[in-house]
């Protein structure tokens, strides 16, 4: 039996620690992948704490339903390693794991919108995931071919990837009317903006507080840079352009949020995808007299999640930078990235 070692969350705000199991035998149509690469994003850090923030003092409590130790981790690839006796998959073959794994029996997930579900199996979120060398997988369909996208991108874009590509989708009426402004450049905000660059007629605007940020995302073909701290930033920002008809708000801040909807036009679409925490107000009347839309999207379809990779197998989408680190620099990635020391993603490399 293989020994699986894990990068485990073992109590809440507390530090990971290496654990070692034996490897689960699959089942059915499981699919045991033994992981070769998984990315870091930023839920896992409020996964890790045990809350997500909600304004204030206000917190949402995330520690129900999760057995410890529990691997946190979601955006995996891998390849095949062992098979259960209903499950036709090509052994040995690298793949990336689509996570979003729903229940199959509610209303979204028969409407395919397993990432929706109302009882979720998600990878490294309600189920073990990728900090570790192995993951069990509950069937080949979520498997998706990457070649020739090497593992940790293709495994990024399993989150991030598809969270903005989903967010992206959700405005492509609006980009016909000329740039839209995605706010936030951290992972899944730079993904954003390479994903915008392949999807959308316009280069996109960018914003974020962090100038080196700014300079990488100008360097990767953005229209327009602003920080959303200098107080006359907004102003400029709709001096150029009368308003951007769409918006993706990639940090969910107050502030991220009220630069968003301050930076739109009339009939103009925030999708917020962020969840670092704040609170958002607004007169109602605002909604009606600026035909206002405001929403919210988690992650991506399995079908799209086919569509983006199609898009970057096909040569389509800019690679975002990787940093590969080892599976035991798995709490010290979580600890970059929640002081923003990260430019793109960092990936473990188990």
């Amino acid at each position: 039996m293989a020994r699986m070692i894990r990068q485990s969350l073992v109590a809440y705000a507390t530090p990971l620690c290496e654990t070692i199991v034996e490897a689960p035998t699959p089942r059915g149509t499981e699919v045991l992948v033994r992981i070769s690469r998984c990315g870091v994003c930023h839920s896992d850090i409020h996964l890790q704490d045990g809350y997500f923030g909600l304004g204030g003092e206000k917190k949402l409590d995330v520690t129900q339903g999760r057995t410890l130790p529990f691997t946190l981790g979601h955006e995996i690839a891998g390849t095949v390693e062992q098979a259960g006796p209903d499950a036709r998959v090509e052994m040995g073959k690298s793949y990336a794991v689509f996570p979003w794994i729903g229940c199959g029996q509610c209303a979204a997930c028969k409407a395919a919108e397993e990432n929706l579900c109302a009882a979720p199996r998600h990878l490294g979120v309600q189920v073990d995931g990728g900090f570790a060398t192995h993951v069990l997988v509950p069937h080949p369909r979520y498997l998706i071919e990457h070649d020739p996208l090497p593992a940790g991108l293709a495994g990024a874009y399993m989150c991030s990837g598809i969270t903005a590509f989903s967010a992206l989708k959700r405005l492509t009426d609006r980009a016909a009317r000329g740039p839209i402004l995605l706010v936030g450049l951290g992972g899944v905000g730079m993904m954003g903006l390479a994903l915008a660059r392949a999807m959308l007629a316009d280069a996109p605007i960018v914003a974020d507080i962090d100038g080196k940020k700014r300079e990488a995302a100008l360097a990767a073909g953005a229209a327009a840079a602003y920080d959303p701290a200098d107080p006359g930033a907004r102003k400029a920002l709709l001096k150029s352009t009368g308003g951007v008809a769409g918006a993706v708000d990639f940090v969910g801040s107050d502030g991220s949020l009220a630069f968003a909807t301050g930076a739109i036009a009339k009939g103009g679409k925030v999708v917020i995808t962020g969840l670092l925490g704040g609170s958002y107000q607004t007169a109602i009347a605002m909604f009606p007299l600026r035909a206002m839309t405001i929403e919210g999207t988690m992650t991506g379809t399995l079908a799209e999640a086919h569509e983006m990779m199609a898009l970057a197998r096909a040569g389509k989408v800019t690679p975002v930078p990787t940093q590969e680190r080892p599976l035991s620099a798995a709490q010290a990635s979580l600890d970059d990235l929640r002081n923003g020391r990260v430019i793109g993603r960092a990936v473990l490399t188990p």
